[in-house]
């Protein structure tokens, strides 16, 4: 049986999400071989994840590159249109038809079995992250083979979707949090309370466009605390984003040149330390609107707020669950009231942020990864 895992980005931000998975294959000694299939955006994350993970090192192929007409496209379209990821699925469909299974934590390569003709070909989807967006429940999550779950909570929105396939879907965790953490960095010269920025990218729900720039200048001129602003890796590395799930359109400046000559600020746009938990792990407070990170924030109970520009009517809304782990902020006025003290998280608070952590990941003394590993392996021979 040969099992391949695919990491086809023009980002490292899913690769802690599925590879952890290839590493507990290959450890369990088993006659499967393991593939490693990469891209250039991602095969940086790959390999140096894959140096630092216990046990043997897998084998890891360059896919062929994609055309020059589709990464032309790609960049007219001021990286929007990914013409480039789908060109690399179809100049390497030789590498995918020798394959059992493909393990991905993405959607655009269904292609391969819905464009591209691979009928047979296993899909495995391990998603990326644990967060509430409609988009991680679309029609697209229920086509895939067989579908590995962190959680209650994504089990309950697939199957009131009617997207779960019974004998296609397992619980196994939350792979990511089987890396072996690392020593906390001192990042700032002065200890003061430190807050998480955390931007999506997605222009319908991104506190950045609307407020992001009047964010840093705010902390630029605190004399109370330090800021890591770690957007999610993807925010600019498009000039133009599409929102699909609401439609919307963001055109996509970064921080100015000023923000970053502050010692207390810290502003980190897509380096490992942005992928790997280390600023998740080590802030005091988090800031931020749609990004599933929070949910990785709050292993740990701290004090959360959520920014509301555009004054979305979220309470009751499932896409906005993450929201009742803190306080929502509608505009910068509410900022400054909120940090005019350093915040503390109420007992109330701590119990809801923990409900909500344990409804999302179902965590056991087993890895995730090594239940991931097996879940896969169990599907494949019933097949």
């Amino acid at each position: 049986m040969h099992i391949g895992f695919l990491f086809n980005h023009h980002g490292g931000h899913q690769v802690a999400h599925a590879l952890p998975v290839a590493l507990a294959l290959l450890r369990r000694g088993t006659n499967a071989r393991v593939s490693v299939l990469v891209s250039e955006g991602c095969e940086g994350e790959v390999r140096r994840m894959a140096a630092a993970g216990p046990g043997p090192t897998p084998e890891i192929v360059r896919l062929r590159p994609p055309s020059a007409f589709a990464r032309a496209a790609n960049r007219a379209s001021g990286r929007s249109i990914p013409a480039d990821i789908v060109s690399t699925l179809h100049r390497n469909l030789d590498r995918f038809r020798g394959l059992d299974a493909l393990v991905v934590p993405e959607k655009t390569s269904l292609m391969l079995k819905s464009l591209f003709g691979l009928r047979s070909l296993k899909l495995v989807h391990t998603r990326h992250g644990a967060g509430d967006r409609a988009i991680g429940f679309d029609k697209a999550s229920g086509k895939f083979d067989l579908v590995l779950l962190s959680g209650q909570k994504i089990r309950d929105r697939l199957a009131a979707a009617d997207l779960l396939k019974e004998d296609g879907h397992a619980i196994v965790g939350y792979p990511k949090f089987d890396i072996p953490p690392s020593k906390p960095p001192r990042l700032f010269p002065k200890d003061r309370p430190t807050v998480l920025y955390n931007p999506h990218p997605s222009p319908a729900l991104s506190s950045w466009y609307r407020m992001g720039p009047h964010i840093l200048d705010w902390f630029a001129k605190s004399d109370r605390y330090n800021l890591i602003f770690a957007p999610h890796v993807m925010l600019f590395r498009k000039r133009l984003t599409a929102s699909l799930s609401p439609f919307a359109l963001g055109w996509n400046a970064g921080p100015r040149a000023e923000h970053y000559d502050h010692d207390h600020m810290l502003i980190d746009t897509g380096s490992p330390a942005s992928l790997d938990m280390t600023y998740t792990d080590t802030a005091d407070i988090y800031l931020g609107d749609a990004s599933s990170q929070v949910y990785e924030f709050i292993r740990r109970p701290r004090p959360c707020f959520f920014l509301n520009p555009r004054g979305l009517a979220w309470r009751g809304d499932p896409d906005f669950a993450h929201w009742g782990a803190g306080h929502v902020i509608e505009d910068l006025s509410q900022l400054d009231a909120a940090l005019a003290e350093v915040p503390r998280l109420t007992p109330a608070m701590r119990e809801r942020q923990e409900a909500l952590f344990d409804y999302s990941f179902d965590l056991e003394a087993r890895p995730s990864s090594e239940r991931a590993a097996e879940a896969i392996l169990d599907y494949m021979a019933r097949r």
